[in-house]
């Protein structure tokens, strides 16, 4: 059995860290003593490290917890952690997407700002390149 202490030791992960995986359900202590000390199980190592290397790959706690709740019910999970892969390779391909479109807003912004002369710095305006934004973005809506 395994102190919290020791399972810092043995897994690099500190403690508030693994009191807040308990809190969360994804680990459970074997037992409490009547002090108070959390005991776990060496089992509880390789889970611990299991969450951390799914944080690698940008899986959230949420998910995280829902593959280990489905371990826990004995169904086999390698098919969700695929089904969870394709879900985040369809989401960033659409945030690449997005990204892509704002920098080259960007960019022609930048490519036709260049000939603009600089705001006097007594001027009414704060910077004309960008309320020039607004008043286009107000006209094109309307």
């Amino acid at each position: 059995m395994l102190k919290i202490g020791d399972l810092r030791e043995r897994t690099r992960v500190n403690v508030s860290t693994l009191r807040y995986y308990e809190n969360l359900g994804l680990l459970k202590p074997a037992l409490r003593s009547d002090t108070g000390y959390r005991y776990f199980n060496d089992s509880v190592v390789q889970r611990v490290l299991f969450i951390k290397k799914a944080q690698t790959l940008n899986f959230s706690l949420a998910e995280i917890q829902e593959i280990l709740h489905s371990h826990d019910r004995g169904t086999a999970v390698c098919s969700i952690v695929k089904d969870l892969i394709e879900r985040k390779i369809s989401h960033l391909d659409t945030e690449i997407q997005k990204l892509l479109a704002a920098k080259q807003r960007l960019k022609s912004h930048r490519e036709r700002w260049t000939t603009y002369s600089e705001d006097p710095p007594n001027s009414e305006s704060i910077c004309t390149l960008v309320e020039e934004l607004i008043s286009l973005e107000t006209s094109i809506s309307h």
